[in-house]
C-alpha cells in the first residue's frame, strides 16, 4: 500500500469541513498526537534562544549541533509521558493548573489573568493559554517520572540538608519592587516623535519644579496605569522589560529614572519601594532538592523508562526522521 503524504494524512485527520483550510504539514504522529513542522520549528527556535543565553563559543556550537534532534525527541517523549500520566490517573487536571496559576498571580501580586498575561507576553512572548498548557505538560511529566523513576532512587536526608546549606542562594525569592510609570507614545512621524520628546522634557521640568509624579502620570501617560497615577503595584523581578528593571534597581525610593526608550514609547519610572526577599525554608524546598539530587542518579533509569515507552507506543514518522533532523 502506498504511504500517505503528510498533507493527505492531515486532511484525513482533520474534522469534516476544515480540510480546505488546513495546510500544515504533519511530521510525526505519536499515539493520538501530531507534531507539525510549525510545532517543531517553533520549539527549535525557543531551544536555540535558550542555548544562546546559556552558552557561547565552542560549547555553544556543540550544543547547537544536535539541538534539533534532541528537541524533536523531547516533543515525542513529552506526548508519551502525557499519555502515561492519563493511564496512571495523573492528578494534574485543569483545576490543578488553574490553582497553580492563581498561586502565581497571588505570589506576584497580579489582580487578574490579564495582568499575568501582559507580564508573560513581555517576559516569555506567550499568552496565558499557552503558559497553562505548558504548565500542565510539565507537571504531568514530573508526576510520571517521580512515580515511575525518581521514587525508586534513594537520597539520604543529610544529603538534602547539605545541598540546601551549600546552595541557599538558589532558593532566595526574587526581590520585589513597586514602581510608577509614565508612558508617552513616540509616534510614527518625525514631527510626532519631536513633539513627544518636547513633552517629555516639559514633564521632567515639572518634576524638578516639585510636581508629583503621580499627578503627571494621570495627566500625561498613555498607559492604562494612568488611572492609578502610574502605580504598577508590587512586582517580582523578571516580569518587566529588562531595561525598566535595570533602571529601577539603580534608583532610591522616590527617585525618577532618566528616559527609557522602546520601539514605540518613552518611559519615565519612579521607584516607590524596593524589598529584598528572604531565602525559603528547608522544609519548603526539600521536595525540589530531592528531585534535583535524584535526577543525576536516575539518568540511566529515565532513559530506559522512556525507551520502554517508545517501544510500546505508536510512533509514525510521516517524513523520514533523518530528513526532519536535517531541517
Amino acid at each position: 500500500m502506498k504511504a500517505l503524504s503528510p498533507i493527505l494524512a492531515l486532511a484525513l485527520l482533520a474534522p469534516a469541513g476544515l480540510t480546505a483550510e488546513v495546510r500544515e504539514e504533519i511530521l510525526v504522529i505519536v499515539n493520538s498526537h501530531i507534531i507539525t513542522r510549525h510545532d517543531l520549528t517553533q520549539a527549535v527556535e525557543q531551544q536555540h534562544a535558550a542555548l544562546y543565553r546559556q552558552f557561547s563559543g565552542k560549547e555553544l556550537d556543540e550544543k547547537l549541533k544536535d539541538a534539533r534532534e534532541k528537541t524533536l525527541q523531547g516533543m515525542v517523549d513529552a506526548y508519551l509521558l502525557e499519555d502515561k500520566g492519563a493511564e496512571l490517573g495523573s492528578p494534574v487536571t485543569d483545576d490543578y493548573v488553574r490553582a497553580s496559576i492563581d498561586g502565581i498571580k497571588k505570589e506576584n501580586n497580579f489582580a487578574t489573568d490579564a495582568d499575568l498575561e501582559r507580564a508573560l507576553r513581555s517576559s516569555l512572548g506567550i499568552g496565558l493559554p499557552e503558559f497553562m498548557k505548558r504548565q500542565k505538560q510539565q507537571a504531568t511529566q514530573q508526576y510520571v517520572l517521580q512515580r515511575e523513576v525518581f521514587s525508586k532512587v534513594a537520597v539520604e536526608d543529610n544529603e538534602l540538608r547539605a545541598y540546601y546549606e551549600d546552595h541557599k542562594e538558589e532558593y532566595r525569592l526574587p526581590f520585589r519592587f513597586r514602581l510608577r510609570e509614565l508612558v508617552l507614545a513616540k509616534g510614527a512621524t518625525p514631527e510626532e516623535q519631536a513633539a513627544a520628546r518636547v513633552k517629555l522634557a516639559e514633564i521632567q521640568a515639572a518634576l524638578k519644579a516639585g510636581k508629583s509624579f503621580e499627578e503627571l502620570a494621570k495627566a500625561n501617560s498613555v498607559s492604562p496605569s494612568k488611572a492609578t497615577g502610574g502605580d504598577l503595584g508590587w512586582m517580582n523581578k523578571g516580569f518587566l522589560r529588562a531595561s525598566i528593571e535595570d533602571a529601577a534597581v539603580k534608583l532610591k525610593p522616590g527617585e525618577v529614572s532618566a528616559p527609557i526608550e522602546t520601539d514605540k514609547d518613552l518611559y519615565l519610572i519612579q521607584l516607590i519601594a524596593l524589598e529584598d526577599a528572604p531565602v525559603k525554608d528547608f522544609a519548603e524546598v526539600k521536595a525540589k532538592i530531592l528531585e534535583k539530587l535524584q535526577e543525576p542518579k536516575a539518568q540511566n533509569a529515565i532513559e530506559q523508562y522512556l525507551s520502554n515507552l517508545r517501544m510500546r507506543a505508536n510512533i509514525r514518522y510521516l517524513v523520514p526522521k533523518e530528513q526532519i533532523v536535517k531541517g
